[in-house]
């Protein structure tokens, strides 16, 4: 009964007709205001990166409950081109921060992959093996390369966030 009254409390202060937008809706400058007076900005980070941290080698990492799911970059990717092959290492081999961990191959070269933090792989990405081109296609999801043990959580302080990244991305390529 308590659910009710609730649910019909909350519903009181909606509208029952939603407003008929058309497909080029035209919208007043002071309607793209927040409430402070700042404008509105716009973000092409996704939401699953705004987690990540970043090397300066291009590797990320997003840390769950003690374990860290490593990737590449989406600029990598991009400078690597097609990925056609996925050297990874064996489950339960010890990385240390920074240390080559494997390789990945593309049409147009090859590149060193880099643990970004200290720790034990846990895992690798098996799906790889038979499809090398999810490192393109879904670099921050499906693409993933190993997931990790982290031994020194403190060495995340030393990565770069979301915002440090491009910044540093902006600058190699000025």
């Amino acid at each position: 009964m308590a659910m009710r009254a609730t649910l019909q409390c909350l519903c009181a202060n909606f509208s029952p007709r939603l407003p008929q937008l058309s497909s080029v809706a035209q919208f007043p400058a002071t309607r793209l205001l927040w409430r402070s007076g700042s404008p509105r900005t716009l973000s092409t980070t996704s939401v699953l990166s705004t987690a990540l941290k970043f090397t300066d080698k291009h590797e990320w990492v997003r840390v769950d409950g003690g374990i860290g799911t490593v990737g590449i970059s989406s600029y990598a990717q991009e400078a690597l081109g097609d990925v056609v092959y996925c050297g990874l290492p064996e489950v339960g081999q010890r990385l240390e921060q920074l240390e080559e961990f494997g390789a990945l191959e593309s049409v147009k070269a090859a590149s060193e992959l880099y643990s970004p933090l200290t720790g034990e792989v846990s895992e690798t990405n098996t799906e790889l093996a038979d499809n090398p081109g999810l490192v393109n296609k879904s670099c921050y999801e499906d693409g993933w390369l190993i997931k990790m043990t982290i031994e020194k959580p403190e060495e995340l302080d030393g990565l770069m966030d979301q915002a440090a990244y491009d910044k540093f991305i902006k600058s190699l390529d000025e």
